[in-house]
Parts: C-alpha cells; sequence; structure tokens
C-alpha cells in the first residue's frame, strides 16, 4: 500500500482551459487533457495510489470533462466547491477530501496536492499542511507568489514529471518511517 495519497486540480493541471467547450448552461463539456497528465494518472493508478479530486467548478462540468476522457471512476473521491460551497482555498476543500477518504488530520503531511493556481491550489494545500506540488504549463495564471504561503513544496513544467517526483516521495516517505 502507497503512503502517498494524490489529489488533484483539474483545469490547467489534468486538462487545457484553453481547449474548453461550453454548453449554454456554461457546464463545460468537454476539455483536452495537458500532454503527460492522463499517463501520469494511469501510472498512479496502477502503482496503487490513491487519487482525489479536489476542484473549484460545477460537478456537471467534471463528469463531462473526465467522464469522456474515462477517468472519473479513476478518482476515490470527488470534492468539488459546487457540492462543498466553498471554493480554494479554504479548508473545507481540503478537509473534504480527507474525510472521504477515511483519514485523519495527521494524514494531511502524506496527502499531495497538484494544482496550477498558487492562491487556490498551494495556498489552501500549505495551509493544511498538504505538499503542494505546482504545475506552472498555462500562461493564464500567475507565475510568482505574492506570499509565501503561495510557494509550492515542489514546481513542475509537465506532467510527465510526476510519477518520478512521486516515487521519490514515497522512497523518503518509506525511509523515514523505518
Amino acid at each position: 500500500m502507497k503512503k502517498l495519497i494524490l489529489c488533484f486540480d483539474c483545469g490547467d493541471t489534468l486538462v487545457d482551459e484553453g481547449t474548453q467547450v461550453f454548453a449554454e448552461n456554461e457546464d463545460v463539456l468537454s476539455a483536452e487533457p495537458i500532454p503527460g497528465a492522463l499517463e501520469a494518472l494511469r501510472y498512479f493508478r496502477e502503482q496503487g495510489y490513491r487519487l482525489a479530486l479536489v476542484a473549484d467548478g460545477r460537478v456537471a462540468s467534471f463528469q463531462n470533462i473526465l467522464g469522456k476522457l474515462g477517468i472519473w471512476d479513476w478518482f476515490e473521491a470527488h470534492i468539488i466547491s459546487e457540492a462543498v460551497g466553498e471554493l480554494k482555498p479554504s479548508p473545507k476543500m481540503f478537509q473534504g477530501a480527507r474525510q472521504a477518504l477515511g483519514l485523519t488530520e495527521a494524514d494531511f503531511s502524506r496527502m499531495v496536492m497538484f494544482g496550477n493556481n498558487r492562491l487556490r491550489d498551494i495556498k489552501g494545500a500549505n495551509g493544511v499542511g498538504m505538499i503542494s506540488v505546482l504545475l506552472d504549463y498555462s500562461p493564464r495564471y500567475v507565475k510568482t507568489a505574492s506570499m509565501p504561503d503561495e510557494e509550492p513544496t515542489y514546481l513542475t513544467r509537465l506532467p510527465a514529471e510526476w510519477p518520478t517526483l512521486i516515487d521519490r516521495l514515497e522512497a523518503e516517505t518509506e525511509k523515514n518511517e523505518e
């Protein structure tokens, strides 16, 4: 059993927001994956990691996007702001993931949040003691932290970097527990 639990944002983390197709009611109908994102998720799934979606937006949008990509069911928990009634960086979003996965407060230290937004994903994850990984892929988001709590634990440029990073962190976690 893997020690780390992996949480993911969706827009500009797993899929390219620039490719989103919207319905008249503003739900997102589909979006194209960021190169390497599905392969990284597949790797994590095959390696036995627990996966959770922690994303801001409408439930139907994520069901549409991730369902069409065939990965909705890969996530053990779906923590979506519309259902929670809060947006990241609210601790309720991250606590919702922890609770949905049956984890304790102490487990935050082994939860990893992958996101693209320093203010929402990184600040929120850092605020509850999670490991934060910023995907600096999209030109749509701020590239530098305005506050220390917006600084990620790790910075990646492409999802293809994620498996190597997580393998290293998993090995370090196992070593520290010996």
